[in-house]
């Protein structure tokens, strides 16, 4: 029992670390090489007191559950699932991060500049938030691969309800930007988080 728990553990906490580990470092380097260094600061590492309290949740759960109930880490077909969660979110992520290039900020443009052009090919000719559908994904999968079960609702809750808030207010500025030519992208294309284009009809304008 102790030698399955010790690979289960093993396996799984390391994947979880190596996927923060990359998806952290990768948000930092993929925007100076974007934008300069001089222009990125360490709010790119996305690293938060509220996103630290999550983790540190989720990692209570997980021992707590791996020792009184070591079965329900077990469930290598869940794991599984969520392990390619992981590497399908963090994909979509950085396949959208890359063809936005200049166009990509962590921070929300609430001033238009020459750089800030409207990307409507590649990825997001199919989603127009991909960066946020890759982290939706990213953020339940990790839940998924460590079979927490009260993380992975807890994760999609907070995680849903961030970016329902942060959608509609980003996609003010865009259409303030860019005017029709956004109602009418956002009209035919997704985006990318479950139930938030109804808000966004819904949302003042």
């Amino acid at each position: 029992m102790t030698e399955v728990l010790s690979y289960t553990a093993f396996r799984q906490l390391s994947q979880m670390l190596v996927a923060v580990f990359f998806l952290h470092c990768s948000e930092y380097v993929l925007p100076i090489a974007i934008h300069g260094r001089s222009n990125v600061t360490l709010k790119s590492l996305l690293i938060s007191k509220t996103y630290i309290l999550a983790m540190i949740f989720s990692f209570l759960e997980y021992f707590i559950e791996i020792v009184l109930i070591p079965e329900l880490k077990e469930q290598w077909i869940v794991s599984n699932l969520g392990l390619a969660m992981v590497l399908i979110g963090e994909l979509i992520r950085k396949i959208a991060i890359i063809t936005a290039g200049q166009a990509f900020t962590h921070l929300i443009r609430i001033r238009h500049d020459e750089h800030h052009q409207l990307i409507t090919h590649g990825i997001y000719k199919f989603i127009r938030h991909p960066g946020y559908c890759g982290f939706l994904i990213w953020s339940i999968g990790i839940q998924i691969m460590l079979c927490n079960p009260l993380s992975t609702i807890a994760f999609a809750i907070v995680v849903w309800n961030f970016f329902a808030k942060r959608i509609p207010y980003e996609e003010y500025y865009l259409r303030q930007f860019f005017g029709a030519q956004y109602r009418e992208y956002a009209r035919k294309v997704v985006s990318g988080v479950p139930f938030v284009k109804w808000r966004l009809i819904n949302s003042v304008e």
